[in-house]
Formats: structure tokens, sequence, C-alpha cells
């Protein structure tokens, strides 16, 4: 019995390895247990909260399952003969509850301290966006860049362009979230972190501000994580992430008039402007407008059909 064990157990394990290889995952993927990898240092704090939960729950269920196999295996039940029964077991009941306590106390601590650090709030933030939220779209505010007609940039997303929300790398950048309607949800994968947008938050008593500091730049997808309406899944929006010298160049031209329109820069002209490759790219890259057209709709269906 005790040689089938083993070949079942090398077998498993070999298994295992195959199916591992042939998922092409490197090492750091499966580490991160299906989250995408992270842009913020809190994000990589929370990955790895995630990481050892999963390690230390999976060390328990292999622990678990090999006790039911060696009562299985070894305690099966070989005559008529009734076994030897033991009322108490101290030192084992001592051990059960003990263990789970302690696993417990230390889940507790390592959630606590990394929540303390995702959601600590400096006094003095680099850049301070206003998010503000609504059927179908997202509107960016800069509160730290007026232009010269006395009002925050913004960027404005509508049915044919995604709205960008440019900021810098390796500042601290404070967001202020709220809704001009119904509850929304500010998600962006990458941050592994979302905050649902109330309409009024100070008289909902919602705490309505977090920060982060992104370490890398990039563009990075956001969404609406709560169901919203009709379009809801349409609501995206994109994180651009540009170095300091770029973000201050692009902000720079935001509050100029492009002397083709006779208006300030938009977003989209201020990063053709700029003409520094992908990271400049006018239009967003991670997601694209939802045709609002129905005529089309139908007729693709027709089509289809």
């Amino acid at each position: 019995m005790g040689q089938k064990a083993t070949r079942l157990a090398k077998l498993g394990g070999s298994f295992g390895l195959v199916a591992l290889a042939t998922t092409g995952c490197s090492a750091s993927d499966v580490l991160r247990f299906g989250w995408p990898e992270g842009a913020t240092p809190q994000a990589d704090q929370m990955r790895n909260l995630w990481t050892w939960s999963v390690i230390a729950a999976l060390l328990v269920g292999v622990l678990v399952w090999g006790l039911i196999l060696w009562s299985v295996v070894f305690h099966r039940k070989r005559g008529d003969e009734m076994p030897r029964q033991t009322q108490y077991n101290v030192p084992l009941e001592l051990v059960y509850t003990v263990i789970p306590l302690v696993m417990v106390t230390v889940l507790f601590y390592f959630t606590a301290t990394t929540q303390n650090y995702v959601l600590a709030q400096e006094e003095d933030p680099d850049v301070t966006v206003e998010v503000v939220a609504f059927q179908w779209n997202w509107e960016f505010r800069h509160l730290d860049e007026i232009t010269p007609d006395g009002d925050p940039v913004s960027t404005l997303g509508s049915s044919d362009e995604i709205p960008l929300l440019v900021v810098p790398t390796d500042q601290v950048i404070q967001y202020e979230v709220r809704s001009n309607d119904v509850i929304h949800s500010f998600f962006v994968p990458e941050f592994h972190f979302k905050r649902d947008t109330f309409p009024h938050p100070e008289k909902n008593n919602q705490d309505n501000v977090f920060q982060n500091v992104i370490d890398q730049p990039g563009a990075f997808v956001g969404r609406c994580a709560e169901l919203c309406g009709t379009y809801h899944s349409m609501m995206n929006f994109e994180v651009r992430a540009l170095p300091g010298d770029l973000y201050d160049e692009f902000m720079d031209l935001r509050v100029r008039e492009n002397p083709e329109t006779g208006d300030l820069y938009t977003a989209s002209q201020a990063l053709t402007e700029m003409d520094c490759g992908e990271l400049c790219a006018p239009e967003a890259v991670t997601t694209h407008p939802f045709n609002t057209d129905r005529t089309a709709r139908e007729a693709s269906t027709r089509e289809q059909n």
C-alpha cells in the first residue's frame, strides 16, 4: 500500500508539472494566481497578500487532504473488532484550537497592515484629479492645473472618444471620485483597487478619496465595475501614465490655445503635438468606443443570420 501511495503521489506531481509547463506561464504569472501585473506599489502589496494567503490556504489544504488520505489508507476497517475508543485527547484538542487561532491572527495582521498601506494618504499629493462618473462615461478634472478661463484642465469622454486620464509616473496622485447620477465604480485592473462613486459622497458619508503612485509608464484600461444601466459594459476609460517631463509638457499644452482650432488643446491634440511615440497616442490603445449606431448593429445581426 505504501509503494502504491508513493507512485500515485509521483504521478500526481508529474501531472501537475506537465500541466504548468504546457500553460506557458512564468513563475511570476503562477504566483499571481490570476491577478494582472500591478502598476503601483499599492498593487504590489495587495498581490503579495493575495499570493501568500493562497499559498497558506493550499498548504492547509494539502495537510487536510494528507490527513484524510492517511486515515483512509491506514485506518480502514480490518474486521468486526471494535477499535479502541478514546473519549478525550487534550493535547490534540489544544493543537487544533491553537493553530487555527494563530492562523487567523496572522492573516488578520497582514490584512490590516496591507489595508492601512493601501489607504494611506499624504497631506500634500503631487497631483489631484477629480473623477466624475455619469451614465455612461467619465470626466477627469485636474484640480492643480488651471486654464486661462479659470477652470481646471478637464477631459470629457463621449460616444466617439474614450477619455484619457493622463497622469505622471513616480508621483503621488490623489483621486476624488463622485457620480452625477447613479452609483458607478472606478476600477483599473492594474491598480488592484476599485472605489465606488456615489452622488454627493459627502452627504452619503463616503470616503471618496484615495491615492497611489504609478511606478511605470504605459496605458492601462479602466472600467466601471458597478452595474449602472444599459451601456454599463461600454463605460471604459484609459489611464495614460507619462514620465514627469512628458507630463509637464502635456499640461503646458493643455492650458494653451491650439492655433489650428482657436480653442484650448484637448488631451488628444496635446498628445499629437508632443509626438513621443506610443505613449503619446492621441486615442486610447487599450479599448475602443462603443458603436452607438443601432442601424449598423441591426445590419450586422442580419448578416450573421
